[in-house]
Formats: C-alpha cells, structure tokens, sequence
C-alpha cells in the first residue's frame, strides 16, 4: 500500500483484509477485505481509520470477481484497459500483538455500488448487490491521501467502464488474455 507519511509518501507491505487496531487477536476475516463506502463511517472495522485519515493507495494490475452469467463461477480479471496500473482506494490500520510486540499493517479496499455500472453490473450472483472497487484517478491521488476526511467521500466514484476491462483468469494463465 502507498500511504502518507511525514516524508511525503511510502510504500508499506500490509495484509490484505483490515485487522482492527482494537482486536484482541491477529485473524483477518473475510468481511474486513471491502469496506462499504456508504457506512465506512460508522462500520466497527473501519470507522477508527476513516476519521484518523488513515486512507491508502492500494496497487494493482486487476482485481478479480466473480462472473455468474453463464450459471458457473468464471474467476475473472479485472482492469484498465490501457493496461496502466489501478490505484485501489482503500484504509489502512495497525495493530500490535500485545504479548510479543510485533507490529502488523493491514489495509481494505472501498467498494461503491455498481448496480448502474456498465461493466461491473455483470459481476458477483444475480440476486447479489453489484459491488466494485474505487479505482481512483492519477491526478487525484495526492488529494485522496491528503484532503480532510469531510472533503473525501466526493472521490468513490465508478470508474468509466470504458476504460476498463475483463478476461477471464484461465485466459490469462495461458497467456491469451494479457491484462497488462
């Protein structure tokens, strides 16, 4: 993960999937890997970071989901498709092992609604809410690291679906769907 720092910014390894500052135990759950945009707020997991501005640029060259269209889960990537790298939106935390004092940084990516989307909306079960990741933008990279929380929330938008795209991940084991 990119975070600020005092020297401006660092690139920092973490485990995916938020581990809250005030768990009493070092296990990641499933449910801490997304926080939800619209209750980063007030979520257990998440609330601490997002008003302590411990906000973070995850890299990645795609994201995979699941693709339900033809009744069968295809594991599928996502990215752009000018093949530059995502910067994934996310929240960091730290949390240290009371009896050893070892220091774990963990972090979570933010997710929109992606009902309306024109990519994403095909992705996850029928019944299921369309969720994706905030791919941010390059030039509002610095603004997402620094800006106050109050003045942040204006940058979880979808990113344009013509800009992106998906193949499926057994493509991209064979080399026939280069993602970038």
């Amino acid at each position: 993960m990119i975070r600020s720092s005092d020297d401006g910014r660092e690139l920092l390894l973490g485990e995916f999937g938020l581990l809250p500052f005030w768990s009493k135990e070092r296990k990641i759950k499933y449910s801490t890997f997304n926080a939800r945009s619209e209750t980063v707020e007030t979520a257990s997991s998440f609330k601490t970071p997002w008003a302590k501005r411990q906000r973070c640029i995850i890299p990645a060259d795609h994201v995979v989901e699941p693709d339900w269209r033809t009744g069968k889960n295809i594991a599928t990537a996502i990215s752009r498709e000018d093949g530059s790298p995502m910067g994934l939106a996310g929240l960091w935390d730290k949390w240290i092992d009371k009896p050893t004092g070892e220091i774990v940084h963990s972090f979570t990516m933010l997710t929109i609604n992606a009902d309306s989307h024109g990519l994403m909306r095909n992705f996850h079960r029928p019944d299921d809410e369309k969720r994706m990741v905030v791919i941010l933008p390059e030039d509002r990279y610095e603004e997402w690291l620094a800006a106050p929380t109050s003045s942040v929330k204006h940058l979880l938008l979808p990113f344009p679906s013509d800009a992106m795209r998906a193949v499926p991940v057994t493509a991209l084991r064979s080399g026939d769907g280069d993602v970038g």
